[in-house]
């Protein structure tokens, strides 16, 4: 079993494109680069449903989507047979993270994709010498970006962490050894995307994976359906090379695992 849990459903043009016909494209990319299942995660910050949380403008100013219709496009393609699942990128709020999962409560899901892109508003895949690296050093942007990490990941809010090791985007990591947090409960993406990212390697590196010993899905975060599955064959690979057999699978954010491959 092959999976790609994290795309974004836009048009080729990666104009934001929430309906079913949006949305096949996906699944033909993923048929030819043999991915067997696909998780749609869009941000949550793009619904207008989940405005009040926002005081960023970044984020206050995408929120002008109905996520019911973002649910139905990917429901009606579950209907049709198509090989999808329905989730949600859900962003590290801090405080604000039970009120953010209540906003989402209503909604039928099959699992959601916890990231964190911020630290104290600031962001952390800004180039050097803007967002959070204006303000903090590299070993206190990756301290503080591990403790929020955790505690999403103990939240009950989230089941899979994407791009676990964000920080790196830049190559900027600590001078020492870096503590790896204690991540119970979830899975960890290993995402492709990272290899079109400055730092030109997979998100979470090897040893990160070996620290953490979680279950594993696979992810490209693709914004086009060009780029659906992408390199997915490297994923792969480090994974095995690290000793995981299986793949984890969701349905209701009930998770199982499946053989790899």
């Amino acid at each position: 079993m092959i999976v790609d849990y994290h795309l974004h459903l836009r048009d080729p043009d990666e104009r934001i494109a929430h309906r079913v016909d949006a949305l096949e494209p996906f699944v033909e990319t993923a048929a030819r680069r043999g991915v067997d299942e696909l998780g749609f995660t869009e941000h949550v910050y793009y619904f207008h449903q989940t405005r009040a949380l926002w005081d960023r403008a970044y984020e206050s100013e995408r929120c002008v989507y109905d996520l019911e219709a973002y649910v139905d496009a990917v429901l009606e393609a579950k209907r049709r047979g198509l090989p999808v699942k329905l989730g949600l990128e859900v962003d590290y709020v801090g405080d604000r993270q039970d009120e953010l999962a209540a906003v989402l409560e209503p909604y039928p899901r099959d699992f959601l994709l916890g990231s964190v892109h911020n630290v104290d508003g600031l962001a952390i895949d800004s180039a050097p010498g803007q967002g959070v690296w204006t303000k903090l050093s590299v070993e206190e942007v990756w301290r503080r970006y591990f403790s929020a990490l955790a505690e999403l990941a103990s939240s009950g809010h989230v089941d899979v962490l994407a791009h676990p090791d964000l920080p790196k985007i830049f190559g900027r990591r600590p001078e020492g050894p870096i503590e790896y947090p204690a991540l119970d409960g979830v899975a960890l993406e290993i995402s492709t995307n990272g290899r079109y990212k400055p730092v030109g390697e997979l998100y979470p590196d090897r040893a990160f994976l070996e620290a953490a010993r979680a279950p594993i899905t696979f992810a490209s975060d693709a914004h086009v359906p060009a780029n659906v599955g992408r390199d997915v064959d490297e994923a792969v690979e480090l994974a095995r090379a690290v000793g995981y057999e299986t793949v984890t699978v969701f349905e209701g954010r009930r998770a199982r695992q499946e053989p790899l491959g």
